[in-house]
């Protein structure tokens, strides 16, 4: 297995802590009797943090089928290179590090964090996409 394929499994497993997240903090906010019905009459207002951390999980999820068919793309082709490998590890760990810059609120270097992780996606691309 490459290593942009192992990357990729550990960005899924980021993906499964950030469905996680909000839902225990929304249980706080709720108790787990209103979390565990269903939820026919509407919950108290959403709190700061989770509403933080929704947002983040559909940010990341805007862009993970995007990283997840790149790196396929990559495999089956099997363009795998450093630019590659730095393109996908610069995304995993972009999108590690702005869970908590979300949830906490800061917000210049949650975007420069983004960003980085964008900028791995387009190396990806960079390299499915270059004239051979």
């Amino acid at each position: 297995m490459t290593t942009e394929l192992t990357i990729l499994g550990w960005t899924l497993v980021l993906a499964l802590v950030q469905i996680f997240l909000p839902s225990i903090a929304r249980t706080r906010e709720t108790g787990p009797t209103y979390n565990m019905s269903a939820r026919d009459e509407p919950g108290p207002p959403v709190g700061k943090i989770t509403g933080r951390l929704q947002r983040a999980q559909a940010n990341l999820f805007e862009t993970l089928p995007l990283f997840a068919a790149a790196v396929l793309i990559l495999h089956v082709t099997a363009q795998q290179n450093t630019l590659t490998l730095y393109g996908a590890a610069m995304y995993l760990a972009g999108r590690v590090l702005y869970v908590p810059l979300y949830a906490m609120g800061i917000p210049v270097v949650r975007t420069l964090v983004w960003s980085v992780s964008l900028l791995g996606l387009l190396m990806l691309f960079w390299v499915i996409l270059a004239p051979a």
